[in-house]
């Protein structure tokens, strides 16, 4: 139990102490060699010490404090079980940082899938509420950059809902628009056509469940892996949907993809609109179908942000810093250049 922080030497420095249960093991608190432990002391701005089961932090009140959640919040990941790691210490410190009320432990310990000798579970506050509203919701539209778990987790909720005879069958798609759709100008069989455009959603399929029974799977149409233009004229009964890629769609395309929807079906719709490549022209339908669906009940809106990215951490600061140029050229284009005259009507920005 962490003791009342006493005033130490140094000024506005303060010495807070946790108290380790004696139960508890170390080891698996501080990590092997103490991993755990060098991940907490880089984290944290308090200096951070070890004696026996004390833990002793040296700081400003507000930064031992922190340092005082994240410790019990690492104890409370144990008592479920769960393995510490340095990601999970540098998870941990992030939600904590998000000062929502939200408690790592049971963010972190939310498994969706078991398998293959992994769990796959949500690691950040949004993508929490991201599953959460796929269970509650028939329609769920998630939208965010690269790496935010997106279409991973919608495939582990199918997956899931799949072994639970909640569905019958589960159907991925993807707009292949790097082709233009017109898949009957490229060489090849049907699968060499559509292989490329959708090989992303076969690895992750080979995550969560057994290779040898995906071929199997597929030849009886359990699980169906096709581009959009294959959704059209369709009726989608008991099946977990997922539209990938969705920033690729035109709107009529993707009014078309979600009339599909039939009874005892749940739709997924994952897409980044930053990144869309359509031709120049075209209005992705993505980046319109919030204004026409939203407020309309049973269909939710999620959205991630670079903060929910769980790649490599570069890549969070690479959305950041696209995000801050792509502002700037907007902001450079609304401002009149030196010299420029403007119209007398006034445009709206």
């Amino acid at each position: 139990m962490p003791q009342t922080p006493r005033t130490s030497a140094a000024v506005e420095r303060v010495v807070s102490k946790i108290i380790v249960p004696p139960e508890q093991s170390m080891v698996a608190l501080l990590g092997s060699r103490d991993e755990v432990l060098r991940t907490v002391e880089r984290v944290l701005t308090s200096d951070v010490h070890v004696r026996g089961n004390e833990i002793t932090l040296t700081g400003s009140a507000r930064d031992n404090a922190l340092g005082v959640l994240l410790f019990e919040q690492l104890l409370a990941l144990l008592a479920t079980g769960e393995l510490l790691t340095a990601e999970a210490v540098e998870r941990s410190l992030a939600l904590l940082r998000q000062a929502d009320g939200s408690a790592p432990a049971e963010v972190l310990t939310l498994s969706i899938l078991s398998g293959r000798g992994r769990t796959i579970r949500p690691k950040t506050l949004n993508q929490k509420r991201y599953v959460e509203a796929i269970d509650k919701h028939t329609i769920v539209f998630g939208i965010g950059p690269a790496g935010t778990g997106k279409t991973y987790l919608a495939m582990a909720k199918a997956v899931q809902a799949l072994q639970a005879k909640q569905v019958n069958r589960i159907i991925l798609t993807r707009p292949a628009v790097e082709a233009g759709e017109r898949l009957g100008f490229l060489p090849g069989t049907l699968y060499d056509k559509i292989d490329p455009y959708l090989r992303p959603l076969y690895d992750a399929l080979h995550d969560m469940l057994d290779p040898e029974s995906i071929p199997r799977l597929m030849a009886a149409g359990t699980i169906e892996v096709a581009p959009l233009a294959y959704m059209r004229g369709r009726t989608l009964n008991d099946a977990f949907i997922i539209l990938d890629e969705a920033q690729n769609t035109s709107a009529e395309q993707m009014k078309m993809f979600l009339t599909r929807l039939g009874f005892g079906s749940r739709i997924v719709v994952t897409g980044d609109v930053t990144q869309v490549d359509l031709p120049s022209g075209t209005t992705s339908g993505l980046r319109v179908v919030r204004d026409i669906l939203d407020g309309i009940e049973d269909v939710h809106f999620s959205t991630l942000t670079s903060v929910d990215v769980v790649r490599h951490k570069l890549v969070g600061r690479i959305v950041d810093a696209y995000a801050r140029y792509d502002a700037e050229l907007v902001d450079t284009a609304r401002t009149p250049q030196v010299g420029q005259r403007t119209t007398g009507r006034r445009r709206s920005p």
